[in-house]
């Protein structure tokens, strides 16, 4: 079994953007919708995008923001890869077309999954619906919702996963990647090291088995 791939979301700061590589983060986002508590400006994000290496993929997290605003960010702060987590439409997404796009779904009990052919993106991230909440609630959703359906793109799986319930996660849905903020935190927008490196050891545990 391959192991999964991380994206640790909502890096605020260069130690935890080194932290998150140093564990074994194949992606780290950077949340610029201004409500977030991981909220990080363009110019920040900037400097900390410059100081990761090759290979290590930036996203940039954007909740129902003008086309305008998304470009002018991420062709400041230097960022390929669009992360939409609130009500984009298909259309919207679809004008990305320099970017690698992801579209966040929040996931409940209700949730038609034959929209998801409308969006012409990349990649799917499921997360679990709050209501007046566009992500990093740290509420998990029902996986099993999950099984039996079949996705034209990679899933990213997302919403309230820690070291303790990441393993399974991965074993209910076999994600492509997981997608993790709260989870790793010791406070809103600051990471653990000791929660990082247990949750990357509960991943690699998993691929062992």
């Amino acid at each position: 079994m391959f192991e999964t791939k991380v994206k640790m979301c909502g890096i605020t700061n260069h130690e935890d953007a080194q932290k998150a590589l140093f564990y074994g983060a194949w992606a780290v986002g950077f949340v610029f919708y201004k409500k977030s508590p991981r909220y990080v400006s363009p110019s920040k994000a900037k400097k900390l995008i410059e100081g990761l290496p090759p290979f290590i993929t930036p996203v940039g997290l954007f909740v129902n923001q003008s086309e305008r605003a998304v470009e002018d960010i991420c062709r400041f702060a230097n960022i390929s890869v669009l992360q939409f987590h609130g009500d984009e439409t298909p259309v919207y997404c679809k004008r990305f077309k320099k970017y690698k796009v992801i579209k966040a779904f929040r996931i409940r009990d209700d949730f038609d999954f034959r929209s998801l052919s409308k969006y012409k993106v990349d990649a799917y991230l499921f997360d679990a619906y709050q209501e007046n909440a566009f992500g990093g609630t740290g509420k998990t959703f029902q996986w099993n919702l999950l099984k039996g359906q079949k996705f034209e793109k990679p899933v990213i799986l997302s919403g309230g996963l820690t070291p303790e319930n990441v393993a399974q996660a991965i074993a209910e849905t076999s994600p492509y990647a997981v997608d993790v903020s709260s989870g790793i935190e010791q406070s809103p927008g600051i990471k653990s090291p000791k929660l990082i490196r247990a949750f990357m050891e509960s991943i690699r545990a998993s691929a062992a088995q």
